[in-house]
């Protein structure tokens, strides 16, 4: 199979752009353009159709989200501890519309149907595709914890899906006397965000110092090690004496039920009375993916690290959360980075990196990897700095040597950093 260089790839310019992108030859098909059908509007989905669009914009590009409005987990633990406001977290999809050119639908993806190429809405429409992506993201497993449920979130909210969630765990916060207990149900892995329990403990241990100094956090955590640990527990200790409690599986941390009409939690050891319960709970890839049949028995989507192809069904790429991609964390960076291209370029060079974007190869319509500088990603080891080709090992992070897989899951948790901020459709 033949493949595009960077600079073949700037030289598709026109309406025959997308033709010769995909490998189509001249037909009524090629004239209206190729058809990509993204489900799931989050960091990994918007930030894929965006960057679709600008490689080429004949092609047509759908976004199926059933959200009017994305509200970002990062920085969300900042308005539970009342730091910022919900608002200056919520994003709009106008711009991937009116700036970018995607299509975006706001409905459910019920079915998918990988043999007839379409997708199957709740509004009862159907979308056909000559290329599928699935970015699910994240669902939780209602039943792992007895006593927890869908329903029983209203009265101890996880608010591990930003939103209304976030803004009830503020408000009980606010509600509570100051010398209440509060209860955080961290979950096993794995999960989105790794660090996530613990910075939001943090920021409520925060909130709670400056103004209800008397209450106190347990973490019952059914894991023995978490991520960053020596880091928060050093942080914990230095600014929030005696206020935070971490609870690990070994001394009883595994939580087995709860009761939302007591405000008790049970652990394998102990029951503890809280004031504010925050139940994270066990997590899987999203429900789409897990009725569609790309994910495993363990209820996340195994797929090729180079394309993100399903290994379960080959010609749909999944990327986000509900990927199985080696080592890589389970973040909203690690997906945005997946399909965005602006990494941690030096700050001397000022150009954009293409981090882990996919551009279309010229036959068989396959999807190709396209790493930065860290990666042999473009087939030579070099990054696209402007046009201009970096020596593989010279992008300010990297010594020469390292392992191709180690250096590209490394720069995948680097490269996304800079663009976790920024809104995804901006």
């Amino acid at each position: 199979m033949s493949k595009i260089t960077r600079r073949d790839f700037i030289k598709l310019t026109g309406a025959g752009a997308a033709t010769l992108a995909l490998g189509y030859a001249t037909s009524t098909r090629a004239a209206n353009g190729p058809r990509v059908v993204v489900v799931g509007g989050g960091f990994g989905g918007a930030t894929c159709a965006k960057y679709l669009k600008r490689a080429d914009q004949n092609i047509q590009v759908t976004l199926v989200e059933p959200n009017t409005k994305f509200v970002t987990c990062p920085f969300s633990n900042y308005v539970i501890g009342g730091m910022r406001k919900i608002e200056s977290i919520t994003q709009s999809y106008d711009a991937l519309r009116t700036k970018h050119g995607v299509n975006v639908v706001h409905d459910t993806v019920t079915a998918i149907d990988a043999t007839g190429k379409k997708v199957t809405l709740k509004s009862g429409k159907t979308l056909p595709y000559d290329r599928l992506v699935v970015s699910p993201g994240i669902d939780f497993k209602w039943t792992a914890i007895a006593g927890y449920s869908e329903q029983a979130a209203s009265v101890m909210p996880h608010a591990w899906k930003a939103g209304a969630q976030t803004t009830l765990l503020q408000q009980k916060l606010a509600a509570m006397k100051d010398g209440g207990l509060v209860v955080m149900v961290a979950p096993p892995n794995p999960f989105r965000c790794p660090p996530g329990p613990y910075e939001r403990a943090s920021i409520i241990a925060h909130y709670l110092k400056t103004h209800k100094p008397k209450s106190k956090i347990i973490i019952l955590d059914p894991k023995d090690a978490f991520s960053k640990q020596g880091l928060f527990m050093a942080g914990w200790e230095k600014l929030y004496p005696g206020m935070i409690e971490w609870v690990p599986g070994a001394k009883g941390g595994e939580v087995v039920s709860v009761n939302t009409k007591t405000m008790v939690v049970e652990g394998k050891l102990d029951k503890y009375k809280a004031a504010v319960v925050n139940v994270i709970p066990p997590q899987t890839a999203g429900t789409i993916a897990l009725k569609s049949g790309l994910a495993d028995d363990k209820g996340w989507c195994p797929v090729d690290p180079k394309t993100f192809e399903s290994k379960l069904h080959p010609g749909i790429h999944v990327i986000g959360d509900a990927a199985i991609a080696g080592a890589l964390p389970k973040s909203g960076f690690a997906a945005n980075s997946g399909f965005r291209h602006r990494g941690h370029v030096p700050r001397r060079k000022r150009g954009r990196c293409l981090v882990r974007q996919y551009l279309l190869q010229p036959a068989g319509a396959e999807l190709r990897y396209i790493g930065c500088g860290c990666v042999p990603g473009d087939g030579q080891g070099h990054c696209a700095d402007r046009g201009r080709s970096q020596p593989q090992g010279r992008h300010g992070w990297f010594p020469r040597g390292r392992s191709q897989i180690r250096q590209r899951l490394v720069c995948q948790y680097y490269c996304g950093y800079l663009g976790l901020t920024d809104p995804v459709t901006s």
